[in-house]
């Protein structure tokens, strides 16, 4: 890892993938260091921020103490979320993947996902697991309107899009869970290093 000064009271994290980032999140989140006040993961970094009294080359040397290795998805709370795959890009994924659409639903939901980092709207939790084989980029065009609760993928991760927003993830399906809820405490369902389990549903 590459820990460098990120202004007066925080450090920057550089690693080599968002598995590391989790990891690394996983581990200061259990055993926080001295004087660290705030984790906040993104797709390669971590953002460590320290009180007043801590002081950057304390913070980047207890840094290199810890352990940056991946860690299976095992704990943490976990959300169920029920999907129904009728997304408009399933056909489309299953084409661009060489799989049969059976098989890109199976592939999603058999999956255990955590999530990494959140950013792009509020209570968009981006997680990471998901199956190599349905890797793909963004849409070469964006939709202009994603409705709520679609369930998508794009890259390395997979998604629930929490409010109606422009797009270009892959949507497979939708879900009525609400994850993000602004009369909730706390408003935001998928906070970083919370399991999630998508259980395939016809209703």
């Amino acid at each position: 890892m590459r820990v460098l000064p990120y202004g007066s009271h925080a450090a920057l994290v550089d690693l080599d993938s968002a598995e590391e980032v989790f990891g690394l999140n996983t581990e200061l989140a259990e055993d926080p260091l001295p004087g660290m006040v705030e984790l906040v993961p993104a797709a390669r970094t971590l953002l460590v921020r320290y009180d007043t009294s801590t002081g950057f080359d304390r913070i980047s040397a207890a840094l290199a103490e810890r352990s940056a290795a991946v860690r299976p998805r095992t704990s943490g709370a976990e959300v169920v979320v029920p999907v129904r795959y009728d997304g408009a890009d399933l056909a489309d994924v299953a084409r661009e993947t060489g799989l049969s659409e059976q098989d890109v639903v199976r592939l999603h939901s058999s999956a255990t996902y955590a999530v990494a980092f959140c950013g792009f709207a509020p209570g968009f939790g981006y997680l990471t697991g998901l199956d190599p084989r349905l890797h793909l980029s963004r849409r070469s065009t964006p939709r202009t309107k994603v409705p709520p609760g679609s369930v998508a993928i794009a890259g390395e991760y997979s998604a629930i899009y929490p409010r109606e927003s422009p797009g270009g993830w892959h949507l497979l399906g939708h879900t009525a869970l609400v994850v993000w809820d602004i009369d909730r405490d706390p408003p935001q369902l998928l906070v970083p290093g919370t399991r999630v389990r998508f259980v395939e549903t016809v209703a």
